[in-house]
């Protein structure tokens, strides 16, 4: 059984959409209720690597995507989340269980406004310190000058 099957064996109906974009790219849209399980078990369980998260400010709420890699055969999965609460995007961290996800997660958090519950650091990481709370550079509409 290949890790995309396991993956899909494993979540079950967790998975609201999935998508091969290619034989070696694959996206799973999923709750953003669920990312801590789910990242819990693609980094602990199957040992997948985490590449990097992205976060997308859209019309209907905050679009992150969690990025892992199969190292074994070079395939992507990317998992999708939809925050649709875009006055007060929150979602856990994913940080306690990959280290490594803390500072996009901050980056994403000062770009975005995204509140990531649970992050043990969440302080500036590329804009200056007084950079006013609330102006987020990479929110629709938003972002120093463009008031």
């Amino acid at each position: 059984m290949n890790v995309i099957e396991q993956i899909k064996e494993k979540l079950g109906n967790k998975i609201k959409k999935y998508e091969e974009k290619n034989k070696k790219r694959f996206y799973f849209d999923i709750s953003p209720s669920d990312i801590v399980s789910i990242s819990k078990y693609l980094f602990d369980d199957i040992k997948l690597r985490f590449i990097i998260a992205t976060g997308t400010d859209r019309r209907d709420g905050i679009e992150i995507l969690y990025h892992f890699s199969d190292d074994k055969d070079g395939s992507v999965i990317s998992f999708r989340v939809l925050i649709t609460n875009k006055e007060k995007p929150e979602i856990e961290t994913i940080s306690h269980i990959i280290k490594g996800a803390e500072w996009i997660e901050r980056e994403m958090w000062e770009l975005l406004g995204i509140n990531f519950k649970g992050h043990p650091n969440l302080k500036h990481l590329l804009l200056r310190d007084d950079w006013p709370e609330g102006d987020y550079p990479l929110r629709q509409g938003q972002g120093e000058g463009r008031k």
